[in-house]
């Protein structure tokens, strides 16, 4: 009898190297289709964010997602649609690892987002014997590993968020901050408008707190020349796009070579 082949979900190579500050380039999954996300695997970004939040998601529809990534170098990190600890608790046994946690906007919101991740005593999360996330209770040893193998990303998206980034930070298992620069420029004011100079004033601001806890920042940036003007900056983890607007694009300017 041959033996089964080892498992690779540990240790998470993704928070790894997040935590370490590598550059790491990502894409955004919004059109819920496992053929679309396989399709996204095989371009080897370094992660691809499936989106429970604004993308038409649920678990039943994440968890085929999942599978299509399996041959993929690509780490699946998924947005819950709220920092809400049922919902987390459901994705962590459909077998994510990694989370960006919308709408974090103090310490208490962080701390909810990490304690929904980890299983007692470091957290909260409800305890199934067997499901995806330990190959229905085929790992050995998972319970004993998992916690510290779960990266939690807390966005920040207004400013309340701002304003309490130190405290949101200095809490333990915070891996890293991402800034949405759509949400954060509409609270703002300035709605479609994230290049406006007290935006981009903010985010600066956001970005060097954050280091200076020693914590790495991502964003989205979906136009060339923000992506690389954050990557100079020092946000280390950036999404430059999302498969729904290259999609869009690519149809647009297709149609448009025959108008």
């Amino acid at each position: 009898m041959s033996e089964k082949p080892p498992y690779t979900a540990f240790p998470n190579k993704f928070r790894q190297d997040l935590i370490a500050g590598k550059k790491l380039i990502g894409c955004w999954s919004s059109l819920g289709s496992p053929i679309t996300t396989e399709v996204l695997g095989l371009a080897g970004f370094d992660w691809l964010l499936m989106d429970g939040e604004h993308s038409p998601n649920d678990v039943l529809s994440l968890v085929p997602q999942l599978m299509a990534l399996k041959d993929s170098p690509s780490a699946p990190v998924v947005r819950p649609q709220w920092n809400d600890t049922v919902q987390i608790k459901r994705l962590l046994d459909a077998g994510f690892h990694n989370f960006l946690i919308p709408f974090v906007q103090s310490a208490d919101d962080a701390r909810a987002a990490v304690a929904a991740t980890r299983y007692p005593p470091q957290g909260v999360r409800g305890l199934s014997v067997s499901q995806r996330n330990n190959r229905y209770g085929t790992v050995k040893d998972y319970f004993k590993v998992v916690n510290d193998n779960i990266a939690v990303m807390v966005q920040i998206e207004n400013m309340a968020g701002v304003e309490a980034i130190d405290a949101i930070c200095a809490v333990e298992g915070v891996d890293g901050v991402f800034i949405g620069p759509g949400d954060l420029s509409a609270t703002m004011g300035h709605i479609g408008n994230p290049a406006h100079p007290e935006v981009q004033e903010v985010i600066r601001r956001v970005h060097a707190s954050v280091r200076a806890h020693g914590k790495p920042v991502g964003i989205l940036a979906p136009a060339e020349a923000d992506a690389r003007r954050y990557l100079e900056m020092g946000i280390s983890f950036v999404a430059v796009g999302s498969d729904l607007g290259v999609f869009r694009n690519a149809t647009q300017a297709l149609r448009d070579k025959f108008a």
